[in-house]
Protein backbone atom coordinates (compact mmCIF):
# COMPACT_ATOMS: atom_id res chain seq x y z
CA UNK A 1 0.00 0.00 0.00
CA UNK A 2 2.86 2.55 0.81
CA UNK A 3 4.45 1.41 -2.19
CA UNK A 4 1.23 2.23 -3.95
CA UNK A 5 0.97 5.47 -2.14
CA UNK A 6 4.56 6.76 -3.41
CA UNK A 7 4.08 6.00 -6.86
CA UNK A 8 0.92 7.89 -6.68
CA UNK A 9 2.36 11.20 -5.06
CA UNK A 10 5.42 10.78 -7.53
CA UNK A 11 3.27 10.73 -10.98
CA UNK A 12 0.78 13.36 -9.55
CA UNK A 13 4.26 15.16 -8.91
CA UNK A 14 5.52 14.80 -12.21
CA UNK A 15 1.96 15.59 -13.78
CA UNK A 16 1.87 19.03 -11.69
CA UNK A 17 5.49 19.70 -13.42
CA UNK A 18 4.66 18.67 -16.57
CA UNK A 19 1.52 21.27 -16.23
CA UNK A 20 4.06 24.15 -14.95
CA UNK A 21 5.99 23.42 -18.20
CA UNK A 22 3.23 26.42 -20.75
CA UNK A 23 3.49 28.48 -18.06
CA UNK A 24 6.73 28.84 -18.11
CA UNK A 25 7.00 28.83 -21.97
CA UNK A 26 4.10 31.80 -22.08
CA UNK A 27 5.95 33.65 -19.73
CA UNK A 28 9.48 33.16 -21.39
CA UNK A 29 7.93 34.24 -24.70
CA UNK A 30 6.40 37.65 -22.79
CA UNK A 31 9.53 38.43 -21.52
CA UNK A 32 11.25 38.02 -25.30
CA UNK A 33 8.25 40.20 -26.75
CA UNK A 34 8.94 43.04 -24.05
CA UNK A 35 12.65 42.86 -24.87
CA UNK A 36 12.64 42.96 -27.92
CA UNK A 37 11.50 46.80 -28.66
CA UNK A 38 14.93 47.25 -26.05
CA UNK A 39 17.00 45.01 -27.89
CA UNK A 40 16.46 46.18 -31.58
CA UNK A 41 17.32 49.89 -29.83
CA UNK A 42 20.31 49.00 -28.54
CA UNK A 43 21.43 46.82 -31.75
CA UNK A 44 21.11 49.92 -33.78
CA UNK A 45 22.64 52.27 -31.45
CA UNK A 46 25.93 50.94 -32.36
CA UNK A 47 25.45 50.76 -35.68
CA UNK A 48 27.14 53.43 -38.04
CA UNK A 49 24.87 55.02 -40.49
CA UNK A 50 26.18 53.33 -43.46
CA UNK A 51 25.55 49.95 -41.74
CA UNK A 52 21.89 50.72 -41.35
CA UNK A 53 20.94 51.99 -44.59
CA UNK A 54 22.79 48.90 -46.46
CA UNK A 55 21.06 46.13 -44.26
CA UNK A 56 18.36 47.66 -42.41
CA UNK A 57 17.38 47.95 -38.94
CA UNK A 58 16.78 43.95 -37.96
CA UNK A 59 20.33 42.77 -39.40
CA UNK A 60 23.05 42.31 -36.64
CA UNK A 61 25.48 45.41 -36.78
CA UNK A 62 28.85 44.81 -38.83
CA UNK A 63 31.15 45.77 -35.76
CA UNK A 64 30.40 47.23 -32.54
CA UNK A 65 30.00 51.47 -33.16
CA UNK A 66 30.13 53.89 -30.12
CA UNK A 67 30.39 57.13 -32.27
CA UNK A 68 26.76 57.73 -32.22
CA UNK A 69 26.65 57.43 -28.54
CA UNK A 70 29.46 59.79 -28.17
CA UNK A 71 27.91 62.30 -30.17
CA UNK A 72 25.07 62.28 -28.40
CA UNK A 73 26.18 62.85 -25.01
CA UNK A 74 28.28 65.46 -26.26
CA UNK A 75 25.29 67.29 -27.94
CA UNK A 76 23.22 67.20 -25.14
CA UNK A 77 25.71 67.48 -21.87
CA UNK A 78 24.24 64.63 -21.28
CA UNK A 79 26.20 64.09 -18.21
CA UNK A 80 24.93 67.28 -16.86
CA UNK A 81 21.39 66.46 -17.77
CA UNK A 82 21.61 63.09 -16.49
CA UNK A 83 22.99 64.62 -12.50
CA UNK A 84 19.68 66.68 -13.05
CA UNK A 85 17.21 63.91 -13.36
CA UNK A 86 19.03 61.75 -10.69
CA UNK A 87 19.19 64.81 -8.22
CA UNK A 88 15.11 65.75 -8.40
CA UNK A 89 14.13 62.27 -9.05
CA UNK A 90 16.16 61.19 -5.24
CA UNK A 91 14.72 64.20 -3.64
CA UNK A 92 11.15 64.00 -4.80
CA UNK A 93 11.54 60.29 -3.60
CA UNK A 94 12.96 60.71 -0.49
CA UNK A 95 11.08 64.05 0.26
CA UNK A 96 7.39 62.01 -0.47
CA UNK A 97 7.89 59.45 1.81
CA UNK A 98 8.18 61.65 4.58
CA UNK A 99 5.84 63.74 3.73
CA UNK A 100 3.67 60.91 2.69
CA UNK A 101 3.88 58.88 6.38
CA UNK A 102 4.34 61.91 8.26
CA UNK A 103 0.50 62.76 6.64
CA UNK A 104 -0.37 58.89 6.85
CA UNK A 105 0.40 59.03 10.57
CA UNK A 106 -1.80 61.64 11.36
CA UNK A 107 -4.67 60.60 9.02
CA UNK A 108 -4.09 56.25 9.88
CA UNK A 109 -3.10 56.19 13.69
CA UNK A 110 -4.06 59.94 14.90
CA UNK A 111 -7.62 59.86 13.37
CA UNK A 112 -8.00 63.45 13.23
CA UNK A 113 -11.38 65.26 12.79
CA UNK A 114 -12.52 64.58 9.17
CA UNK A 115 -10.28 61.86 7.76
CA UNK A 116 -12.31 60.88 5.56
CA UNK A 117 -12.61 63.72 3.57
CA UNK A 118 -9.35 64.66 3.76
CA UNK A 119 -8.25 61.22 2.43
CA UNK A 120 -11.40 61.77 -0.87
CA UNK A 121 -9.08 65.02 -1.13
CA UNK A 122 -6.07 63.50 -2.07
CA UNK A 123 -7.86 60.62 -4.18
CA UNK A 124 -9.20 63.52 -6.12
CA UNK A 125 -5.50 65.33 -6.26
CA UNK A 126 -4.29 61.99 -7.97
CA UNK A 127 -7.11 62.34 -10.94
CA UNK A 128 -5.90 65.68 -11.37
CA UNK A 129 -4.49 65.91 -15.08
CA UNK A 130 -1.07 67.45 -15.07
CA UNK A 131 -1.91 69.61 -18.05
CA UNK A 132 -5.03 71.23 -15.65
CA UNK A 133 -1.83 72.31 -13.39
CA UNK A 134 0.43 73.87 -15.97
CA UNK A 135 -1.05 77.39 -16.15
CA UNK A 136 -1.32 78.15 -12.07
CA UNK A 137 2.42 75.96 -11.19
CA UNK A 138 3.74 78.25 -13.42
CA UNK A 139 1.81 81.86 -12.54
CA UNK A 140 2.89 80.78 -8.77
CA UNK A 141 6.06 79.99 -9.81
CA UNK A 142 7.07 83.26 -11.78
CA UNK A 143 5.67 84.96 -8.82
CA UNK A 144 7.78 83.04 -6.50
CA UNK A 145 11.36 83.65 -8.61
CA UNK A 146 11.51 79.84 -8.78
CA UNK A 147 10.65 79.43 -12.73
CA UNK A 148 13.61 77.60 -14.38
CA UNK A 149 14.67 75.83 -11.04
CA UNK A 150 15.28 72.56 -10.15
CA UNK A 151 13.94 73.83 -6.93
CA UNK A 152 10.38 74.20 -8.63
CA UNK A 153 10.20 70.92 -9.97
CA UNK A 154 10.84 69.41 -6.86
CA UNK A 155 8.22 71.34 -4.97
CA UNK A 156 5.99 70.68 -7.33
CA UNK A 157 6.70 66.56 -7.83
CA UNK A 158 7.00 66.21 -3.90
CA UNK A 159 3.62 67.19 -3.40
CA UNK A 160 1.98 65.22 -6.43
CA UNK A 161 3.54 62.06 -5.68
CA UNK A 162 3.11 62.24 -1.64
CA UNK A 163 -0.52 62.81 -2.72
CA UNK A 164 -0.67 59.39 -3.72
CA UNK A 165 1.58 57.92 -0.92
CA UNK A 166 -0.79 59.78 1.39
CA UNK A 167 -3.57 58.03 0.37
CA UNK A 168 -1.73 54.58 0.36
CA UNK A 169 -0.09 55.00 3.67
CA UNK A 170 -3.22 55.49 5.55
CA UNK A 171 -5.09 52.38 4.57
CA UNK A 172 -1.80 50.80 5.07
CA UNK A 173 -1.65 52.47 9.09
CA UNK A 174 -5.12 52.99 9.60
CA UNK A 175 -4.66 48.64 9.83
CA UNK A 176 -1.97 49.35 12.01
CA UNK A 177 -2.01 46.80 15.00
CA UNK A 178 -3.48 48.64 17.72
CA UNK A 179 -1.62 46.55 20.23
CA UNK A 180 1.80 47.32 19.14
CA UNK A 181 0.98 51.16 19.57
CA UNK A 182 -0.65 50.79 23.16
CA UNK A 183 2.32 49.00 24.58
CA UNK A 184 4.67 51.42 23.27
CA UNK A 185 2.62 54.31 25.20
CA UNK A 186 2.64 52.03 27.83
CA UNK A 187 6.59 51.96 27.69
CA UNK A 188 6.44 55.69 27.99
CA UNK A 189 7.11 56.11 24.43
CA UNK A 190 5.34 59.74 22.95
CA UNK A 191 4.11 60.58 19.76
CA UNK A 192 6.74 61.02 17.78
CA UNK A 193 9.02 58.10 19.30
CA UNK A 194 6.16 55.67 18.22
CA UNK A 195 6.41 56.91 14.41
CA UNK A 196 10.01 56.81 14.37
CA UNK A 197 10.74 53.99 16.45
CA UNK A 198 7.44 51.04 15.78
CA UNK A 199 5.88 52.39 12.67
CA UNK A 200 8.55 53.22 10.51
CA UNK A 201 10.44 50.55 11.24
CA UNK A 202 7.45 47.97 10.95
CA UNK A 203 6.77 49.76 7.40
CA UNK A 204 10.08 50.09 5.74
CA UNK A 205 8.93 47.21 2.99
CA UNK A 206 6.11 49.69 1.88
CA UNK A 207 8.21 52.79 2.17
CA UNK A 208 10.96 51.09 0.35
CA UNK A 209 8.22 50.33 -2.55
CA UNK A 210 7.41 53.83 -2.81
CA UNK A 211 10.08 55.17 -2.66
CA UNK A 212 11.51 53.14 -5.63
CA UNK A 213 7.99 53.96 -7.74
CA UNK A 214 8.70 57.86 -6.90
CA UNK A 215 12.04 57.85 -8.26
CA UNK A 216 10.84 56.17 -11.74
CA UNK A 217 7.71 57.90 -11.91
CA UNK A 218 9.74 61.84 -11.42
CA UNK A 219 12.31 60.00 -13.89
CA UNK A 220 9.62 59.98 -16.69
CA UNK A 221 8.16 62.73 -16.41
CA UNK A 222 8.35 64.67 -19.51
CA UNK A 223 5.59 67.69 -19.30
CA UNK A 224 5.84 69.93 -16.17
CA UNK A 225 9.70 69.65 -16.70
CA UNK A 226 9.92 70.64 -20.38
CA UNK A 227 7.57 73.96 -19.37
CA UNK A 228 9.31 74.62 -15.81
CA UNK A 229 12.52 73.65 -16.98
CA UNK A 230 13.73 75.83 -20.19
CA UNK A 231 17.46 76.30 -19.55
CA UNK A 232 19.66 73.48 -21.20
CA UNK A 233 21.53 73.42 -17.73
CA UNK A 234 18.86 72.16 -15.98
CA UNK A 235 16.82 69.97 -18.13
CA UNK A 236 16.23 66.55 -17.37
CA UNK A 237 16.68 63.22 -19.23
CA UNK A 238 13.29 62.94 -20.97
CA UNK A 239 13.25 66.28 -22.23
CA UNK A 240 16.54 66.61 -23.62
CA UNK A 241 15.59 63.34 -25.47
CA UNK A 242 12.85 65.00 -27.26
CA UNK A 243 14.00 68.60 -27.58
CA UNK A 244 17.27 67.01 -29.64
CA UNK A 245 15.37 64.52 -31.04
CA UNK A 246 13.09 67.12 -32.94
CA UNK A 247 15.58 69.65 -33.20
CA UNK A 248 19.07 68.48 -33.63
CA UNK A 249 18.41 64.48 -34.71
CA UNK A 250 17.05 63.05 -38.12
CA UNK A 251 19.99 60.15 -38.26
CA UNK A 252 18.08 56.92 -37.46
CA UNK A 253 20.92 55.24 -35.38
CA UNK A 254 21.23 58.61 -33.55
CA UNK A 255 17.62 58.59 -31.93
CA UNK A 256 18.51 54.54 -31.24
CA UNK A 257 21.56 55.56 -29.76
CA UNK A 258 19.51 58.88 -27.82
CA UNK A 259 16.94 56.32 -26.54
CA UNK A 260 19.68 53.52 -24.98
CA UNK A 261 21.03 56.37 -23.35
CA UNK A 262 18.33 57.66 -21.94
CA UNK A 263 16.92 54.48 -20.38
CA UNK A 264 19.80 52.98 -19.46
CA UNK A 265 20.11 54.69 -16.04
CA UNK A 266 16.18 53.35 -15.30
CA UNK A 267 17.06 49.81 -15.79
CA UNK A 268 20.26 50.36 -14.09
CA UNK A 269 18.26 51.69 -11.02
CA UNK A 270 15.68 49.19 -10.99
CA UNK A 271 17.97 46.37 -11.26
CA UNK A 272 19.78 47.67 -8.47
CA UNK A 273 16.61 48.12 -6.21
CA UNK A 274 14.84 44.87 -7.85
CA UNK A 275 15.72 42.38 -4.60
CA UNK A 276 14.14 45.49 -2.51
CA UNK A 277 11.24 46.18 -4.44
CA UNK A 278 10.40 42.30 -4.45
CA UNK A 279 11.01 41.88 -1.03
CA UNK A 280 8.81 44.61 -0.49
CA UNK A 281 5.88 43.59 -2.23
CA UNK A 282 6.34 40.32 -0.89
CA UNK A 283 6.11 41.22 2.71
CA UNK A 284 2.55 43.71 1.83
CA UNK A 285 1.03 41.08 0.52
CA UNK A 286 2.09 38.71 3.42
CA UNK A 287 0.91 41.36 5.84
Amino acid sequence: MSVYTARLARNRTGARRRGGYPVLIAFVLAALLMLAPFGLVAMNAVKTSTDYAAHGPLAWPHGLSLANLKTFWNLVDFGQVLLNSTLISAAVAILAVLLSILNAYALGIGRVRGRTWIIVAFLIANLLPQEGLVYPLYYLAKQVGLYDTRTAIIIIFTVVQSAFGTYLLSSVLGAFPREILEAARIDGAGTWRILWRVVVPISRPTLVVLLTFFFIWTWNEFLLPLVFLVSNQNQTVPVALGLAQGEHIVDVTMQAASGLLGILPAIVFFLIFQRTLTRGVTVGAVK
